[in-house]
């Protein structure tokens, strides 16, 4: 065993450990806080780069997979395990959060410093990492489940971190609520699974959960409406993914998410807790994959479950691009952004299998980092404005912001060749393409992606051309700690290197992690199957690829063109100023805007159901369960007077009356129990004399 596999548990302690340390420290040891929580991801990272460099070299010799489990609780006669996992879905995903969480960690040191509580955030993003690196390292769904939860607690504590603000409060408990939604299913299905298989390890010398022997047993049992075991387990644990990766419809908490500090947005939405749930749709594929479908007399390349995978994904991709058309604050429009594209990883990971899913993954948590950090040097710049409205011209302030925020912007879009979004965006079209179900997740799939290059020309047009509009309208200061009131009427200003330089970083690879997974060198497709691979230009000029690449470019260059000519073409001139699109379709517009009115769905039925049921157990529980309660009691309490009073007042009255009677007859008969002889003489002597008087009356009567 390669030593890296027995000490891969040391990737998620060492910023557990940070966390712990910095837990216990006093509050003004900011520089031991972020040397712990950068340094254990540095460290980390290394560590990764090991772990991935041992998984290499392994193409065509299928997938290189080691594991270390050992014993950790008996149940019964039954011992359950826990251990790890390295093969390259671990390895590749270590090297990317540890990394990119590094990358955030260096931003936040810029971006939190007049924070007051600095170590208290940098000792909730060290917990974080360790709960996500847990999370990629687990070979034991329950070991999944708990980092899956310290995750979720961590993101809460993140995303409410400005606790002050009510909104960062109601956004906090939002989010968590609604992800213990989707993790009340992944819980369910954990259960069931270990009911049917006896564990809960993914792989374990071929008896794991994940491995062929249990997969065959769980697809040949059905269950409810007819489907087999693996079916009904796989949907329950793709819930937990539903709600971690905000598809529709528990996506009403990562838009919200946007009220915690702008590292904490990059880090939730870019590479590492909307990731989690994607992630484990990839590491549960193979349960996803049992069952598959007949048709005619052909079995189709898809289950049951991969068919809910893809479309779930593909509603929620055209879904979040539509909402993003319509958003003014430079944040919301990335979350709806990320909303989008965790729907295209679904939808790859439904109709193209790991590697296709997994490589937009990668790439999108690259550029989407990139794009997230770059909106916070953008709002650090302009003094924590976030409307896009009262921006513009910042071009000529922030150039390097400018450059970098251009590249994730292009990536994003799915600019042709030169950026990683186009790649990974088009594996996952081509494969919807060739779906054999349905045509209709591609045609959706191409809306969003035309969607997607005209709301980020819109937002890049808003904020960096044009003139700068923030003088227009005095604006009141943001609840961030670090805000500059005294600046509000300055112009906006470049953000200092150590934020500046992790966006050139991360936008080096925007643009360069594209041409690991071109048809021309799918390296990460054969990196992932361990399937052999070869460097072949002529595979981008086959009639379905370069087709398909052609109508990519069109579908892109239409929605760049459009958002250039709506709003470059015609910069915003005030803060007040319509929208173009709001002018055009007011109603539509309105509709989008208000995110299709889902929130105020929920609030009307199932937010009002549930305080309408939480009102009625109130009042069963006062009213008719206590009311039963208190009227017991009163009945109690009542037949207890009862019972004084006739103990009182009719038994013990009429018992001490005669007892009284009994006693004072007793006395007066015990004064003739004297002793003496002269008195008991007396007695009879009285006696005789009234019997002789008696007897004499009587005979004269």
């Amino acid at each position: 065993m390669i030593w890296i596999v027995k000490n891969l548990w040391l990737i998620p302690a060492l910023p557990l450990f940070a966390a712990g340390i910095i837990a216990v420290n006093k509050q003004p040891a900011r520089k031991l806080a972020a040397t712990l929580a950068i340094g254990s991801l540095a460290v980390g990272f290394l560590l990764s780069l090991c772990a991935f460099s041992a998984t290499l070299g392994h193409h065509g010799e299928g997938v290189f997979r080691e594991v270390f489990s050992f014993p950790w609780i008996q149940f019964g006669g039954q011992w359950m395990d826990l251990g790890w996992v390295l093969d390259p879905l671990t390895a590749i995903m270590l090297v990317m959060v540890t990394f990119v969480g590094m990358l955030i960690f260096i931003f936040s040191v810029g971006y939190m410093a007049h924070d007051e509580n600095f170590m208290r955030f940098f000792c909730f993003l060290a917990l974080f990492a360790a709960g996500m690196l847990g999370v990629v390292i687990a070979n034991n769904l329950f070991l999944f489940f708990v980092s899956w939860e310290i995750v979720g607690l961590t993101s809460y504590l993140l995303i409410g971190f400005w606790y002050h603000k009510p909104s960062a409060a109601a956004a906090a408990k939002k989010a968590f609520i609604t992800t213990r939604i989707g993790d009340l299913g992944l819980l369910l299905g954990m259960v069931w699974l270990y009911a049917q298989t006896g564990t809960l390890n993914f792989y374990d010398g071929g008896h794991g959960c994940m491995e062929s022997t249990q997969l065959v047993k769980m697809a040949t049992q059905v269950t409810i409406g007819g489907f087999a075991v693996s079916t009904v387990v796989g949907f329950l644990i793709f819930l937990g993914a539903v709600g971690k990766s905000g598809q529709f419809p528990l996506h009403v908490w990562l838009p919200d998410a946007m009220e915690g500090p702008t590292p904490v947005s990059a880090l939730i939405h870019a590479a590492t807790m909307v990731a989690a749930g994607v992630f484990l749709v990839a590491r549960v594929y193979p349960l996803m994959a049992q069952s598959p479908l007949l048709h005619g007399t052909m079995w189709l390349d898809t289950t049951p479950m991969l068919i809910i995978v893809t479309w779930v994904g593909a509603i929620t991709a055209i879904f979040g691009a539509s909402i993003a058309v319509a958003q003014n604050d430079i944040k919301r429009i990335l979350a709806y952004s990320t909303v989008s594209q965790l729907g295209y990883m679904m939808m790859g990971l439904g109709v193209g299998g790991v590697a296709v899913g997994m490589f937009h993954l990668i790439t999108h948590a690259f550029f989407k980092a990139l794009l997230f950090l770059g909106s916070g040097s953008v709002i650090h710049g302009c003094h924590e404005e976030q409307d896009v409205r009262k921006m513009g011209g910042l071009k000529k302030y922030m150039p390097v912001t400018f450059a970098v925020y251009a590249v994730g912007m292009l990536a994003l879009a799915g600019f042709p060749l030169f950026f990683s979004g186009f790649w990974s965006k088009d594996e996952i079209l081509h494969s919807a393409h060739n779906w054999p179900v349905s045509h209709i997740p591609f045609l959706l799939g191409c809306t969003g992606a035309l969607f997607t290059a005209f709301y980020m020309t819109r937002q890049v047009a808003l904020v960096f051309f044009g003139n700068y509009r923030g003088h227009q309208q005095a604006g009141t200061p943001s609840a961030h700690a670090h805000s500059h009131a005294s600046e509000s009427s300055h112009d906006p200003h470049e953000s200092p290197a150590v934020m500046t330089v992790p966006l050139v970083i991360l936008a080096g690879f925007a643009i360069l992690l594209g041409f690991v997974g071109t048809p021309a060198w799918p390296w990460f497709d054969g990196y992932l199957t361990g399937e052999e691979f070869k460097f072949d230009l002529s595979k981008l000029t086959e009639p379905g690829t370069l087709g398909l690449m052609i109508a990519s470019a069109a579908i892109v260059f239409t929605g760049l063109g459009l958002g250039w000519f709506l709003y470059g073409k015609r910069p915003r001139k005030t803060v007040a100023e319509k929208d173009v699109l709001e002018a055009a379709q007011p109603f539509f517009y309105k509709v989008l805007e208000n995110k299709y009115f889902i929130d105020e769905i929920y609030e009307g039925t199932v937010i009002r159901f549930n305080a309408f049921a939480a009102w009625l157990c109130d009042f069963a529980d006062r009213w008719i369960f206590g009311g039963a309660v208190m009227l017991v009691k009163y009945i109690t309490v009542g037949l207890a007077w009862l019972y004084r009073l006739t103990d009182e007042y009719f038994v013990n009255l009429g018992f001490d009356t005669g007892c009284e009677a009994l006693r004072e007859s007793g006395g007066g008969l015990s004064k003739l129990q004297t002793g003496r002889v002269q008195t008991y003489l007396r007695v009879i002597g009285v006696a005789l004399v009234a019997l002789i008087i008696f007897l004499i009356w009587g005979r004269k009567a």
